[in-house]
């Protein structure tokens, strides 16, 4: 059986298992470097999915970070609250499921805001650190400081960890590119020892 690839092709399609069985040490090789070059396509789809996941987290954490500094700003008003403010906050169990709530308030002319549901329960869970003075969510404005820069270095964490990935799928896409040219070279070499046996037959 032969393969006929052009020496101007490429073999972005051709798999190992489209080579078939084969003692020709060239095409043996070609299987190999296409079964590599697949392994490094599918390390860089996993890595772009991460990133993908990453960037959704990102802005996750920016709005809570905008909404900490919101926070902030509404606990340095003069008087305080305008009104009472009660959030609602959730128990979970250790599978993340909602076992319970509980309601905080904070009155009228006081100068502090609690913080929302959803940033307890993300912070909670990634263990970043904010001030748990009463034990309670309720935070004056040199205590949302501390929410704040958690946010702030989870963001930045984020960002340095998404680079490193790019650095990865780079790495990887240039195997992947690498492997198949090399795939590419050992067909058009096997093809034309096979051209040559049977111009000499």
């Amino acid at each position: 059986m032969s393969l006929t690839v052009d020496s101007n092709s490429n073999v972005s399609s051709v798999t190992s298992a489209d080579l078939g069985p084969s003692s020709s040490l060239q095409l043996m090789f070609a299987k190999l470097q296409l079964e590599l070059a697949e392994t490094a396509k599918s390390q860089a789809l996993e890595r772009m999915d991460y990133i993908s996941q990453q960037q959704e987290e990102q802005k996750l954490v920016s709005s809570l970070l905008n909404e900490a500094r919101q926070a902030k700003a509404d606990a340095d008003l003069d008087g305080g609250n305008k009104e009472d403010i009660t959030t609602t906050y959730y128990k979970y169990d250790e599978n993340g499921n909602v076992t319970g709530s509980y309601k905080e308030t904070a009155p009228k002319g006081k100068d502090y805001t609690p913080m929302s549901a959803e940033m307890v329960e993300y912070m909670d869970a990634h263990g970043l650190a904010y001030d748990k003075a009463g034990n309670d969510h309720m935070h004056t404005s040199d205590e949302w400081d501390v929410a704040i820069a958690s946010l702030e270095a989870r963001l930045e964490e984020l960002g340095t960890d998404t680079q490193q990935q790019m650095v990865y799928i780079q790495d990887y896409m240039g195997q992947y590119n690498s492997y198949l040219q090399g795939a590419n070279t050992q067909i058009s070499n096997s093809n034309q020892t096979l051209t040559s046996l049977a111009k000499g037959q």
